[in-house]
């Protein structure tokens, strides 16, 4: 009887998985990471609202729908106005923090308070210069996109006219990590393009970004307790102890290193830059 041999089939068979697996990876690392949330398109480097287009690099038109933590208006998506009361308490880095370079590991204690749910935006410092507490600052022209170019001064006045102040860092810092200690604001891991917006300019998760997104344009990288972009968009103005802080990383970051909650920049003069804004916080029990 003739012997048969399976030799060349199998051969065949594995050369044909090799070129399978690498056309799949091939095709992965050519598809643009996904950066959109459900509600809104990907225009460009820009997330818009559903119906929207991009014209000039602003997203134009009534929305159909935004993200679940915006909502529609003529003028564009707008996020969910509201603050987030924090209870406050203690937190120690962790030992998983080892890859961490940003300084001491003195554990971080902070009484409760609230903060804005989101980064200021546009319309909300609109209010503040039109009641004369701060200096106009450029406006790109979306009401529902962060406020950037304003000082720290100018942030601080807005702040104290809506009734607050400017996050001292250890104040951002709770509020990105909680008592949990999270590595990043929603948790240990996962700092993917849909959930935080960075890498915006030059890579990994667009190109081409002249700007932040709108606030609220990414609900899966808020934290448990609900405040939101305190990672990537826009980096944020924080006191410490009489100096400035920045915090966060920003649209303009390529490395997720920059958007870690123990990730800090000192800053020697409080110039607006067009990759930071700010937010607010309050006296807990406050409205």
């Amino acid at each position: 009887m003739r012997r048969l041999s399976f030799a060349p089939v199998v051969g065949v068979s594995a050369l044909a998985l090799l070129a399978f697996v690498a056309g799949v990876v091939a095709w992965r690392e050519a598809r643009p990471p996904e950066l959109c949330p459900e509600g809104m398109i990907l225009l460009g480097p820009r997330c818009c609202g559903e119906s929207q287009s991009l014209e000039g690099g602003r997203c134009t038109g009534v929305p159909r729908r935004c993200s679940a933590e915006q909502e529609p208006s003529p003028e564009g998506c707008r996020p969910r106005a509201g603050k987030v009361e924090l209870r406050g308490g203690r937190v120690e880095r962790r030992p998983t923090d080892w890859d961490d370079r940003s300084g001491t590991s003195a554990p971080i204690e902070v009484e409760a308070f609230a903060i804005d749910r989101h980064e200021l935006t546009e319309a909300d410092y609109a209010a503040c210069v039109t009641a004369g507490a701060s200096a106009p600052a450029r406006r790109r022209g979306e009401p529902g996109l962060p406020q950037t170019d304003v000082t720290a001064k100018d942030a601080a006045a807005c702040c104290a006219h809506r009734g607050g102040a400017l996050p001292t860092a250890t104040q951002l810092a709770f509020a990105a990590m909680g008592a949990a200690g999270r590595r990043y604001p929603w948790g240990d891991a996962g700092a993917v393009c849909r959930r935080v917006a960075h890498g915006l300019v030059d890579g990994p998760c667009a190109r081409g970004a002249e700007g932040p997104q709108l606030a609220g344009s990414h609900p899966s990288g808020r934290t448990p307790e609900g405040v939101l972009d305190l990672a990537g968009n826009v980096e944020e103005w924080a006191t410490s102890e009489g100096d400035l802080e920045a915090r966060g990383g920003s649209f303009r970051d390529e490395s997720v290193t920059a958007l870690r909650n123990f990730s800090r920049r000192a800053l020697a003069s409080d110039r607006g830059e067009d990759f930071r804004g700010f937010r607010c916080v309050y006296a807990a029990g406050s409205r």
